[in-house]
């Protein structure tokens, strides 16, 4: 796993606003980093540029806005690239005297890794030196390979830069390459803008870095930290051969990208949601997350979404490939038990609403005041045509957790696939066959509370392929294992 420098281009200046271009045609898949030093009365923060994400600014160096003096901002910009990707554009107020700004765009690669990753932490310097060193004001978190970008933001355009450099305690540094960027800028009250790379040796550690460098004439001005890495983190489904379906997902690599937080989404067209018990669950420390969806739709493509959010508080997101449970019949299931029998829906005739209310005669008019409508009953007439079908519709209306159903269609349907609390049912058999036809009388609820974790297999399900404990063991090395078995 490497990331490599492809590149850096020249830098654009102006007074308020810069577009900025590439060192040469991005393909797709690298990493955009857009370096800009700005330097304004009020310190405005530039725009972000369509397409690119901010990932650190700040300024700083102490003293008042001036011709070669005063504060000046470090800003990052970062995108992914696509291809064909046009040239960013980033601005700071007009109309400011000796107001300017400055950009250039840096070109990354990486070798392996499911995406990108990056976090920042600047600092500055107000007393002037030669010696230069600016300690982050945030913590960055640290792995041998990581890439650091190392951005720095003078007042004054003449000061260049003899030597680059980072450190942290507990974190080894490669060889710095210094000066990937370095510029004079003359345009109003002036400014340098400079940058160098290196990657961490050895080492791991969650600590603020402390920026250095050399400088030819002492100065102040604001330095900082973008630590790059090759996203670990990915999400996958996959279908378990059971019935009633339920997908397996299995978010991976948490810790290599220091992920604290996850929510599993199931995605249908543009619709997001939440899978069971998989909202906003805490992973600090741990490196995998599976949860079992046994509430998907039948007969439509779905896949599955994951935000990660990290120690740092950003947020990233991943996607499974796509997946299409089918079934032959429709479905009534539990899914906290992972249980569910085929049916076939007969007979649903109305949704019965109603709605407690007081009718009064006033002079002549009626007034009616009343409570909210409502949820809808009704009486859903299914049949089962075996009699494995019908004992398994008989084991989920007698032991529904909470008293609660799901039903779905063979083929996803609005307004009958959803959720109801069971209130009575009725059995009529057929005594020459299996078939048997059953009146349900139930009523629209909301789904189990989200503590109930879905189950992924039931005992039965292992009963049913291993005998013994001593097999079990010898099957599976680790409860890991167990769980992203396929007990179908």
């Amino acid at each position: 796993m490497t990331i490599s420098y492809v590149g850096s281009g020249a830098t654009a200046s102006g007074a308020s606003s810069v577009t900025v271009a590439y060192p040469s045609a991005p393909s797709a898949g690298q990493l955009g980093v857009l370096q800009v030093v700005s330097g304004h009365a009020t310190e405005a923060v530039p725009s972000t540029p369509s397409g690119w994400t901010l990932a650190g600014t700040l300024s700083g160096g102490g003293g008042t806005f001036g011709a070669g003096t005063g504060p000046r901002r470090l800003t990052w910009f970062v995108r992914v690239m696509r291809g064909g990707d046009t040239q960013p554009t980033t601005a700071i107020p007009s109309g400011s005297s000796g107001s300017v700004i400055a950009g250039t765009i840096t070109l990354l690669a990486r070798s392996a890794g499911t995406g990108w990753r990056w976090a920042s932490s600047l600092g500055d310097r107000t007393t002037s030196s030669t010696a230069f060193t600016a300690t982050g004001q945030s913590p960055l978190t640290f792995k041998a390979g990581d890439f650091c970008w190392l951005g720095y933001a003078l007042p004054a355009s003449g000061t260049t830069f003899t030597a680059q450099g980072a450190t942290a305690t507990g974190v080894t540094f490669g060889t710095v390459t210094a000066n990937r960027v370095t510029s004079a800028v003359a345009t109003g009250n002036a400014a340098r803008t400079a940058a160098g790379s290196v990657a961490v040796s050895s080492g791991a550690a969650s600590i603020a870095p402390t920026i250095t460098a050399t400088l030819s004439v002492a100065g102040t001005g604001v330095a900082g930290m973008l630590r790059i890495r090759e996203a670990s983190s990915d999400v996958n489904a996959a279908p378990q051969s059971v019935f009633p379906p339920r997908n397996l997902v299995s978010v991976t690599g948490l810790a290599g990208d220091d992920i604290t937080s996850v929510t599993v989404y199931r995605q249908a067209g543009t619709a997001l949601t939440p899978v069971r018990a998989a909202a906003g669950v805490d992973t600090t420390g741990a490196n995998v997350l599976l949860r079992v969806d046994a509430e998907q739709p039948f007969g439509v493509a779905h896949n599955y979404a994951v935000d990660l959010t990290d120690v740092n508080g950003s947020t990233w997101r991943a996607y499974s490939g796509p997946i299409t449970s089918t079934v032959d019949g429709d479905v009534i299931s539990d899914a906290v038990r992972g249980v569910g029998a085929k049916v076939f829906i007969e007979e649903w005739p109305e949704k019965r609403r109603s709605r407690e209310a007081t009718t009064f005669n006033v002079g002549g008019r009626l007034v009616v005041v009343g409570k909210p409508r409502s949820a809808a009953q009704s009486t859903i007439t299914v049949s089962t045509d075996t009699s494995e079908d019908g004992d398994n519709l008989q084991d989920i209306l007698d032991h529904a957790t909470e008293g609660i159903l799901l039903i779905r269609k063979q083929i996803s349907l609005e307004g009958v696939d959803g959720y109801q609390a069971l209130i009575e049912d009725s059995e009529r058999r057929q005594w020459t066959i299996a078939y048997r036809l059953w009146e349900l009388s139930t009523a629209e609820t909301e789904p189990w509370p989200d503590v109930l974790e879905a189950s992924g297999f039931t005992l039965q399900d292992v009963a049913n392929n291993v005998s013994t404990l001593s097999d079990l063991a010898a099957q599976f090395a680790t409860l890991l294992a167990v769980a992203l078995y396929d007990f179908g």
